[in-house]
């Protein structure tokens, strides 16, 4: 008898710590939104020299890739066309992404 007692008394006192816990917990949540609006602005001011040098990395990518398309062609490759959709495609995604990201935190 002594056991199930000393169980329930354990089980009480389990519910009552996280009762506690959950009425506690919104009130040290309450600075969010704050963090969240510091943070957007930190990123805003951080975003137009991370953009500069995604377009820089974008224009290296292109050039690299330009050259090694010339150099393919020129060596009668027959995968030219391939290597143009690759290098050209993550030049457009380097250039193109910084603008999408400049007009959602706009």
């Amino acid at each position: 008898m002594k056991h199930k007692c000393k169980h329930n008394f354990k089980t009480k006192k389990l519910l009552t710590v996280a009762l506690l816990m959950m009425g506690i917990a919104p009130m040290l949540g309450q600075g969010g939104a704050s963090a969240i609006s510091n943070a957007a602005s930190d990123i805003t001011d951080y975003w137009d020299p991370v953009k500069l040098i995604l377009k820089a990395v974008g224009g290296l990518v292109g050039f690299i890739g330009g050259l090694r398309v010339y150099n393919k062609w020129t060596n009668g490759d027959q995968d030219v066309n391939k290597e143009i959709l690759g290098y050209g495609g993550a030049m457009i995604f380097l250039l193109v992404v910084p603008e999408f990201v400049t007009a959602f935190f706009a």
